[in-house]
């Protein structure tokens, strides 16, 4: 499954500045247009270099979309074979000038991306380390990257595919529960006995003290979310019996 592409360079760089130019950029270029699925990102990303070469723009902005056109799956051949053809409209010296870019991105010694580095570049907050002091409450591996660590403790959980925690209750005398936002690709949070709800970039989900349930990506894809601590008296969290395969299935399915 694809995962959704967000964009939140224009709110960083000019969201005071031109808030309407940043609403542009991150929302219906970025939000609307690149999601559209009439054209694979594949062929998208080799447009959106040939449109820049044919145009002399060599800055970072043609740097950025040669790594985004690799990361989705552009191998060297194919963004030469693409810079070959289009030096026959656009000229040769934006061929050349292209050309010294992508040498540096497909270079020889350019480190292979894995499906995490790949997601990580989909996301903005960091995946983070192995989560390796809960493993044990999780099927599958997962990641853990502290966002906030006063006021109020936020974390970034990311799931690799098939990937979810135990059934669990968080319990508290005073306040407590937990608030999940998903940051990135698609999961799921189910409560005992109702059914699963999907979870999308955006999607909040608010568990009150007392609720047993569970979350973690789909089959196919990765998926984070925040993880927002309430403050509570008293407040932990007791974790229980594993999700059976058979469960998963039908939750996601």
């Amino acid at each position: 499954m694809k995962e959704k592409i967000i964009q939140t360079a224009g709110r960083a760089k000019l969201g005071e500045f031109a808030p309407q130019f940043a609403h542009f950029n991150d929302d219906v270029l970025f939000g609307e247009n690149w999601n559209n699925t009439d054209i694979d990102i594949k062929t998208r990303c080799i447009i959106t270099v040939v449109s820049l070469m044919s145009q002399g723009i060599y800055d970072s902005s043609l740097k950025h979309h040669l790594q985004n056109a690799k990361n989705n799956g552009v191998n060297k051949e194919e963004i030469a074979a693409a810079i070959t053809h289009t030096a026959f409209y656009a000229g040769c010296p934006k061929a050349w000038a292209t050309f010294d870019l992508a040498k540096e991105v497909w270079g020889e010694n350019s480190p292979v991306l894995t499906e995490k580095d790949v997601y990580q570049n989909s996301i903005f907050f960091p995946i983070g380390n192995p989560n390796d002091a809960y493993a044990q409450y999780f099927k599958g591996q997962s990641y853990l990257a502290p966002i906030s660590k006063d006021q109020v403790f936020i974390a970034n959980v990311t799931f690799e595919p098939k990937c979810r925690n135990n059934w669990h209750i968080h319990e508290a005398e005073k306040g407590g529960g937990q608030i999940l936002v998903c940051v990135g690709g698609e999961g799921y949070y189910q409560e005992w006995g109702k059914p699963a709800i999907r979870m999308q970039v955006g999607d909040v989900v608010n568990i009150p003290v007392g609720v047993k349930h569970w979350h973690g990506a789909g089959k196919d894809g990765w998926f984070s979310h925040l993880a927002i601590e309430v403050p509570a008296e008293k407040g932990k969290t007791q974790w229980l019996e594993c999700v059976s395969d058979e469960d998963y299935d039908k939750a996601v399915d």
